[in-house]
């Protein structure tokens, strides 16, 4: 995306999905008294071709802010991963790293080096970056979503001629191309591609070998556009194909069951486990009519859990909130 949209730009002055519906981004200056003006829109705004510094912006608002955004985006899904998951089995760290820290301080106390050291500063400042982020990118999000909805809709209203926060920022109209503006913008890219051409250095079979690699970049960047229709088009049609709601109704796929979840942390003040997983935890008895929660997965008697969850509205074991409906029968004992 980030050589389709330099070409097109560099080509066009338009990005890519803009030359699919033969549109053209203009610099726009505010009419002046000035009379040598001639080329102004009826809008009272005179428009220009772009200048390289707004080429440039233009693909950065375009690629490099949704990219950056996108990984944004997949940092806080994991944060918000974690922390749910922090919430609800305790962190992952107790459990898993910590029998593997204490087994190699037990085999070599000293085996620590500072390159050990330098990596574990990284990953903290790492995992501190990572909750900044997880905690500021809602409201980004929010914030830019909300630009953009407002942006759209003042634009529908007629009320601003820039439908995007990059164009009012650099300061670009879309218009429509004409028939000459079009005619102008083949003959400027042969021009330009001819001066290429001619600035090539080395020896003649050097250049002709370049000049070819340069025709070919030019023939894939300027058919890339319909190639890429052309592909879609195709994608969908071989999906259609093979995936048709017959196939899927006839031949479901069966995916193995997920693994089952690590069990629950057992809160600091809760109620802890006996030994005998065929005992109690409420009443130390044998358990009769047992019964689950299935906020935590641990079984109990019924009257007891019954009576327990009614009264105060949580696992006795892990102090997850619960409630009566949440309590389930089970018709064989674990």
């Amino acid at each position: 995306m980030l050589v389709l949209e330099t070409h097109s730009l560099r080509n066009t002055d338009a990005s890519f999905s803009e030359s699919l519906y033969g549109l053209r981004r203009r610099a726009a200056k505010i009419r002046t008294k000035q009379a040598g003006i001639r080329s102004k829109s009826s809008d009272g705004i005179q428009h220009s071709s772009l200048e390289k510094r707004q080429r440039v912006l233009s693909v950065v608002f375009l690629v490099v802010l949704p990219y950056l955004k996108s990984k944004l985006h997949s940092i806080y899904n994991k944060e918000r991963e974690a922390r749910l998951q922090a919430s609800l089995w305790g962190p992952g760290d107790e459990r898993f790293e910590d029998v593997d820290y204490f087994d190699e301080a037990e085999a070599s106390i000293a085996s620590r080096t500072s390159t050990e050291t330098e990596a574990t500063i990284r990953t903290r400042l790492a995992k501190n970056i990572h909750k900044i982020i997880g905690v500021c990118y809602p409201w980004l999000h929010a914030t830019t979503e909300g630009l953009t909805f407002t942006y759209q809709l003042l634009y529908l209203l007629d009320a601003t001629g820039f439908y995007s926060v990059g164009l009012h920022a650099l300061g670009i109209h879309v218009c429509r191309a004409t028939g000459q503006e079009l005619m102008d913008t083949s003959s400027r890219i042969s021009k330009i591609r001819n001066r290429e051409r001619e600035r090539l250095p080395g020896p003649p079979w050097l250049k002709a070998v370049q000049g070819a690699l340069l025709k070919c970049t030019y023939a894939v960047l300027d058919y890339a556009q319909t190639g890429l229709i052309a592909a879609v088009f195709i994608f969908k049609m071989m999906e259609w194909w093979y995936q048709s709601a017959e196939e899927r109704m006839s031949a479901p796929t069966v995916y193995p069951p997920p693994p089952p979840p690590p069990p629950p942390k057992v809160a600091k003040d809760g109620i802890p486990l006996p030994p005998d997983r065929t005992i109690c935890p409420l009443c130390s008895l044998k358990r009769a009519n047992p019964s689950v929660v299935t906020v935590s997965g641990f079984v109990f008697c019924y009257a007891c859990i019954h009576k327990y969850v009614s009264q105060y509205q949580r696992c006795p074991v892990t102090l997850m909130p619960a409630d009566i409906d949440q309590i389930r029968r089970l018709f064989h004992d674990m």
